[in-house]
């Protein structure tokens, strides 16, 4: 049996080109998946290939927030949902997870833009699931605690979740970390925090004034709440080629556990 593992579809920001915007598969033991965001187009299902996800094991998305790059996707996952049950390829139902302000979001652009066929799915096989803040769901035989993470811009929910093997772990979204949320995140086990820079490309790039972290910045946070692993995300694409090992070297110099800086199609295993 293969181990429980998250599968980067995509780690940059709204506006890297160079790689795909921040999703990701939260993939158990027997190969079945829960999708995190959905990226900013058609990329999503493409990702989904090259990662060998099988379309037909994708039956819950947690979506975070109503920016482009984390719902976009949606729609092309809402096509490829049609296609696969009209083949006669996909067994149960599509669940999606989103606070209040995002599905009546969803609800308006998505039959906007999408003909009716596609749409006539909603609330038959394809299912919206509101959560509030604190609210806990079994997803998968997971009991995920959904937060509202005190974004400065839009509402934007993560989650705190107890994995398979007994660690835990916390998503935080792409801002950064509250101090409101301290009693979910201190002394975790994984946190996936976003870094939308290096410290030393502050300057150029402003992430503080865009409610932003820098690798060292999300490092100092991990340290001081005494987290043991950390994954950096939704950053830039300027030096891809040296972009993990400059942010993993970052980090460290101030966090004394293990950093994740992953490149898109990367695999952590949990």
């Amino acid at each position: 049996m293969q181990k429980e593992k998250l599968i980067f579809l995509g780690t940059g920001h709204a506006m890297t080109l160079d790689c795909f915007n921040t999703c990701f598969i939260w993939q158990n033991e027997e190969g079945e998946n829960i999708l995190v965001d959905t990226g900013g187009g058609i990329q999503i299902l493409k990702q989904l290939r090259s990662a060998e996800v099988d379309f037909g094991k994708l039956h819950h998305v947690i979506l975070s927030h109503k920016h482009s790059d984390h719902i976009l996707g949606l729609f092309w996952i809402v096509r490829n949902c049609h296609k696969y049950i009209t083949a006669g390829k996909y067994e149960g139902n599509l669940h999606l997870y989103m606070h209040k302000e995002l599905e009546e979001v969803v609800r308006t652009i998505l039959p906007a833009v999408l003909p009716k066929k596609f749409t006539d799915l909603f609330d038959e096989r394809i299912l919206f699931h509101v959560v509030e803040d604190k609210e806990e769901r079994e997803i998968l035989n997971y009991k995920i605690r959904f937060l509202d993470i005190h974004a400065k811009k839009d509402r934007q929910f993560g989650f705190r979740t107890t994995l398979r093997n007994g660690k835990s772990m916390v998503f935080l979204g792409d801002e950064t970390y509250d101090e409101a949320l301290r009693k979910e995140v201190e002394g975790c086990d994984i946190l996936m925090h976003e870094a939308f820079c290096l410290e030393s490309e502050a300057d150029r790039f402003k992430p503080y004034e865009k409610k932003h972290s820098t690798a060292k910045n999300a490092a100092v946070i991990a340290e001081g709440l005494q987290v043991k692993n950390l994954i950096l995300y939704h950053s830039s694409d300027n030096d891809m080629a040296n972009r993990k090992e400059a942010y993993e070297k970052e980090a460290k110099e101030v966090f004394t556990g293990n950093v994740y800086a992953p490149v898109d199609l990367d695999v952590i295993e949990l």
